[in-house]
């Protein structure tokens, strides 16, 4: 087990040759894309301190794309700054602030979903569809090793149909509630990936049948069953 209070990016041990980033001009992206799986995969956990200098020499870069990543997993609740101590991993949601997340969901998502059948572009369908797609693969695998990427295509997935739908608001609030979220979501057993995946496919062939009142209600009952698994997590973890 990894210890809370370990400082990442710090060691020699902590670097390896695939975390080195090629330099070119999106590095702050490049850095925290790369901080953002390690949050995912659990390969730092919460409350572990960040270094920013060690963790630019760990990717490769300078301490400007690095500090510039870590301000932005700060607007979404992933890192916090504090005075002295320096940056670390938030804590995780508690059940309560799950419990208003979803609730905002079911307001904003179905409707977003309703939008993308009315609206969406022949290239958002098409996007959507390859997102999919990358899910139907998964589900013919073993998901067990692949949940860090289902989390991410689930992300996708979502934020391509709030693109669709036209407002920039919802795709922006919903980006924001997706990356708290991020680390429950890694704790899908291949079943319910399973499930999540199929529910995605019904989402979709609604949107693509042109469907909004269909793409509604498919929206809905994915983010009430989302709702019941963490929940039972939650539960179980008690």
């Amino acid at each position: 087990m990894i210890a809370k209070d370990a400082v990442f990016g710090t060691r020699p041990e902590d670097r390896s040759p695939r975390d080195a980033i090629l330099q070119r001009p999106s590095l702050g992206d490049e850095v925290y894309q790369r901080l953002v799986d390690d949050l995912i995969a659990l390969r730092i956990p919460a409350g572990a301190r960040l270094s920013v200098d060690g963790l630019a020499r760990r990717f490769g870069v300078s301490q400007t794309p690095t500090r510039a990543a870590l301000i932005r997993l700060e607007a979404e609740g992933l890192v916090v700054k504090k005075q002295f101590t320096g940056w670390s991993v938030a804590p995780l949601p508690s059940p309560e602030q799950f419990a208003k997340i979803f609730e905002l969901r079911c307001l904003i998502e179905p409707a977003s979903a309703a939008g993308a059948a009315r609206l969406a572009s022949p290239e958002a369908l098409a996007e959507l569809g390859s997102i999919a797609e990358e899910m139907r693969a998964m589900a013919a695998e073993d998901i067990t090793g692949h949940r860090a990427k289902l989390v991410v295509l689930d992300s996708r997935f979502h934020s391509a149909i709030a693109a669709a739908c036209g407002n920039e608001l919802i795709e922006d609030a919903l980006g924001r509630l997706f990356t708290q979220m991020h680390i429950f979501r890694l704790r899908y057993h291949s079943d319910v990936a399973q499930a999540v995946i199929e529910e995605h496919i019904d989402i979709l062939a609604a949107i693509g049948a042109r469907d909004p009142a269909r793409a509604e209600t498919a929206m809905r009952g994915h983010i009430e069953a989302g709702r019941e698994r963490i929940e039972a997590h939650l539960d179980a973890a008690d």
